[in-house]
């Protein structure tokens, strides 16, 4: 789980910038603060269709890759890679209050998504490992307090009391009366 948390968090951080780039280099292109939702929906999107999209793609392509040469079967595959990221930003700006108007607002940002995810993807593996060290940091200050607060003596009640003495001579707190009394 701590990876899936820790993926999860660095993907969007960066999925925010993106989304805020966007915005400023296309004028079609409105993002705002609705950069903070559709950072969500574009990392799920990333961690979860992107993956689905591009197995489906890669299967269907490659029933006919005999027949393509190898120029051919590459341009496919970048074609198959641009297809998936472009409806990856569809869903982004139809589930998200990203607005996009004109063609140029849809072509051009699945290809700046494409560039950032390649930045991103070299940037990951220090990324997740630093955010790992943070997350197991927290983790065990957490786990330490929780272990101190359960580690904590708390005063005995009146029946612990009485138990404990009954554990250390066998007698209940009438027989121990009744011993007293006699002698």
């Amino acid at each position: 789980m701590k990876n899936g948390i820790v993926r999860f968090a660095a993907l969007y951080v960066f999925n925010v910038a993106v989304l805020l780039l966007i915005g400023l280099l296309f004028s079609g292109v409105r993002v705002g603060f609705n950069a903070l939702w559709a950072a969500v929906i574009l990392t799920l999107a990333a961690l979860f269709v992107k993956p689905v999209l591009g197995s489906a793609f890669r299967k269907s392509a490659a029933k006919s890759s005999a027949s393509r040469t190898k120029v051919g079967e590459k341009t496919v595959q970048y074609v198959l890679v641009y297809v998936v990221e472009l409806i990856v930003w569809v869903l982004t700006v139809w589930l998200s209050g990203v607005r996009a108007s004109g063609f140029w607002a849809f072509v051009l940002p699945p290809l700046i998504l494409l560039f950032g995810w390649m930045i991103y993807d070299q940037f990951d593996d220090r990324l997740r490992a630093k955010a790992g060290e943070v997350y197991d940091t927290v983790s065990a200050k957490i786990s330490k307090r929780s272990d101190a607060a359960a580690s904590a003596p708390t005063p005995d009640s009146p029946a612990t009391t009485e138990a404990r003495q009954e554990l250390n001579d066998g007698l209940t707190p009438e027989q121990r009366r009744m011993l007293d009394e006699l002698g």
